[in-house]
C-alpha cells in the first residue's frame, strides 16, 4: 500500500477473533442482492412465456448472479479500503475491511472464492448457451474487479452508474433469457432497461451519502461530479422510464394488460423520490438503501408475473 493511501485510510485493527459469520453476511450487504435475482425472474418469466423455461438453467443464473453480486461487494470492500475511498469516517453502513472485521488479505481471499465457485457454476451453462457464455462470464468477473480495482477502477471514474445499467440489465436479462430460449430476443433486451436502471438507483443512493467523503478522496462518483440535484433527477428518471415502458408496451405494441402490474409501485416511487429530494440525515438514506432494494425486487416480481399472465 502506498504511503499516501496508507495515511488516508489508515491500518484496520486486527479482526476478531470469534466473530463468526456476522461480518460475512454484513460483507456481502444483504440490501443490494435483489439486484441479483431481479434479472433472473424478468429473463426466466420472458422465456416461460415463450415456452423455453428450464428451471435447471433458472437455477445456475440465480446462483451465478448472486455469486457475483457477493463477489463484487467483496471487491469493493477490499479495494476501497486499499485506495483509502472507505475511512473510518464514514457515514454509511460500515465496511467489513475498514472496521477491522475482517483482514484486508482474508477478504481479497475470500473475494477470489466468490467469484471461482461463481465461475464454476458458470461453465455449467456452456451445456444451454454455448462457450460464448464462458466469454461473457469471464468478462463479468473482469469488469466486477475493475468497478473499484485495477488502474482504471470504474467507480472512481463516474462510471458505475453505467456499468451497473448494462450488466444488470441486458447482460443478465438477455443471458438469462438466451441460456433458456436458445436466442436472443429484441424483448428480453426491452425489458432489462428498467431492471437496469432500477438497480443503478440503489448505487446513487449510496454515491450520493457518500458525496462528501467521495469528493474528499478523489472518487469522481457521478453525484461528485455531477451534482447533487443531477442524482435526485437521475434518480426520478429512472422511475419514470420503468413505469413508462410497460404502458407504451401495452398501448402501441398491442401487449397484455398484465404487464402494467409495476404500476402499483408508483405511490412508493414518489415516497422515495421524495424522500430524496427532502432527506439532510444519512440514516434516512440508509433506511431509503434497503427500500430500494425491496421496489427493485417487487418490480422485478411484478413484471414476472405480468409475463407470466401475459
Amino acid at each position: 500500500m502506498s504511503g499516501q493511501t496508507a495515511n488516508r485510510a489508515g491500518a484496520p485493527p486486527s479482526a476478531p477473533r470469534g466473530a463468526g459469520w456476522a461480518p460475512w453476511i454484513e460483507a456481502a450487504r444483504p440490501k443490494t442482492l435483489p439486484a441479483a435475482i431481479a434479472p433472473v425472474l424478468v429473463g426466466s418469466a420472458l422465456a416461460w412465456h415463450d415456452g423455453g423455461f428450464d428451471w435447471r438453467a433458472a437455477a445456475l443464473c440465480a446462483a451465478f448472479s448472486l455469486l457475483m453480486q457477493i463477489g463484487a461487494n467483496f471487491a469493493n470492500d477490499y479495494y476501497d479500503f486499499i485506495k483509502g475511498g472507505d475511512t473510518a469516517a464514514r457515514v454509511g453502513p460500515r465496511r467489513a475491511v475498514v472496521a477491522g472485521l475482517v483482514a484486508p488479505a482474508t477478504m481479497r481471499r475470500a473475494m477470489w472464492l466468490v467469484f471461482a465457485v461463481a465461475t464454476a457454476l458458470g461453465l455449467l451453462l456452456v451445456a444451454w448457451g454455448g462457450w460464448g457464455l464462458a466469454a461473457i462470464g469471464a468478462v463479468s468477473v473482469l469488469c466486477a474487479i475493475a468497478y473499484t480495482g485495477g488502474p482504471y477502477p470504474l467507480a472512481y471514474h463516474g462510471l458505475g452508474d453505467v456499468f451497473v445499467l448494462i450488466f444488470f440489465g441486458p447482460v443478465a436479462v438477455g443471458g438469462t433469457y438466451y441460456v433458456q430460449a436458445g436466442a436472443l430476443d429484441a424483448r428480453a433486451l426491452i425489458f432489462s432497461l428498467p431492471v437496469g436502471l432500477l438497480a443503478a438507483n440503489i448505487l446513487v443512493l449510496n454515491n450520493y451519502r457518500d458525496e462528501a467523503e467521495d469528493r474528499q478522496v478523489g472518487k469522481r462518483t457521478t453525484v461528485v461530479r455531477f451534482g447533487k440535484k443531477f442524482a435526485c433527477a437521475q434518480f426520478g428518471a429512472a422511475f419514470i422510464l420503468s413505469f413508462a415502458l410497460p404502458v407504451v408496451a401495452v398501448a402501441l405494441a398491442g401487449a397484455s394488460v398484465w404487464l402494467l402490474l409495476p404500476l402499483v409501485l408508483i405511490p412508493e416511487a414518489w415516497r422515495q423520490q421524495r424522500t430524496l429530494r427532502t432527506s439532510r440525515d444519512p440514516s434516512e438514506l440508509i433506511s431509503l438503501l434497503g427500500a430500494s432494494g425491496r421496489f427493485l425486487g417487487l418490480y422485478a416480481l411484478l413484471l414476472a408475473i405480468g409475463l407470466l399472465l401475459a
